[in-house]
């Protein structure tokens, strides 16, 4: 089952994100917490949204999105932050049913687009979103400021 996230879920998605910075080779840049996400996602300036994927009444896998602005098309689309679907239960649909759901508010709401970004050696992933008809925008480079270098431009 694909549901919207609720404050009960808030544990287990940290836990799930936290699988999913062990995955992707990060775990040292790690830092949420349980009070962090329950700020993003229910706090007074709300800025995430959340779904999860429950089997047998256990949250297995995530979605968590917030809304981005496109200039050049003049509406909001959805950037997906993180997708996981703990591992004993890849292949089963879920993760398609996570990005199903995020396409149906899509359109539901008139967004303009789904995006988000993967890692290039994560090869199952990748050739899970082509499959879907997802197409890499090969033509740009993600480009981040953080911790000092963040700091230091902001001084």
């Amino acid at each position: 089952m694909i549901r919207t996230i609720q404050e009960s879920d808030v544990d287990a998605v940290v836990e799930l994100t936290r699988e999913l910075a062990v995955y992707e080779r990060a775990p040292d840049q790690f830092h949420l917490t349980a009070e962090k996400l329950h700020a993003a996602l229910f706090g007074p300036s709300r800025a995430l949204y959340g779904h999860v994927a429950e089997v047998d009444g256990q949250v297995v896998g995530c979605a968590l999105w917030f809304l981005n602005f496109s200039t050049w098309r003049g509406v909001h689309g959805i950037y997906l932050e993180d997708l996981y679907v703990r591992p004993e239960h890849r292949g089963s649909g879920l993760g398609k049913a996570l990005l199903v759901t995020l396409a149906r508010e899509c359109v539901a709401r008139g967004l303009g687009r789904l995006e988000w970004s993967v890692l290039n050696w994560n090869m199952p992933a990748i050739d899970f979103y082509k499959s879907l008809g997802a197409e890499p925008m090969d033509e740009w480079t993600v480009y981040r400021l953080a911790d000092e270098a963040l700091t230091e431009l902001g001084s």
